[in-house]
């Protein structure tokens, strides 16, 4: 998760994002669903105490990320395409909003790659 850990070797792409969202000249637009499966990778995979995933959740709330909510029927549809429901979400937000999504997800990239693409 480049994003979020910006030292991460190999992602100058998504590094190169970020640095235009904290310079402003990005805006960035997800589903609430991101931050549910940040704090559950943290919380379930990395075993984070509560207080840990309480100051995640301050950290993520500090953010200052756009928040939206895909139609159901868009999620439907790329679900229907061989997608997680969790990932339709995303790609269905994007595809709602007419913006592209960028991901280093292959998988989404292989499904929606007229609306998904890697961090250039």
């Amino acid at each position: 998760m480049p994003w979020f850990a910006p030292s991460t070797t190999g992602q100058a792409g998504s590094i190169a994002l970020r640095q235009r969202y904290l310079d402003g000249s990005l805006s960035v637009t997800v589903p609430t669903l991101l931050f549910l499966e940040v704090l559950n990778v943290a919380g379930r995979q990395l075993r984070w105490t509560a207080e840990l995933l309480s100051e995640l959740a301050a950290q993520l709330e500090d953010l200052g990320f756009h928040t939206g909510e895909p139609t159901l029927g868009a999620v439907a549809e790329w679900a229907g395409r061989g997608l997680t429901a969790y990932d339709a979400a995303y790609v269905a937000l994007a595809q709602d909003l007419a913006v592209p999504l960028i991901t280093a997800d292959r998988e989404i990239i292989r499904a929606a790659g007229q609306i998904a693409r890697p961090p250039a």
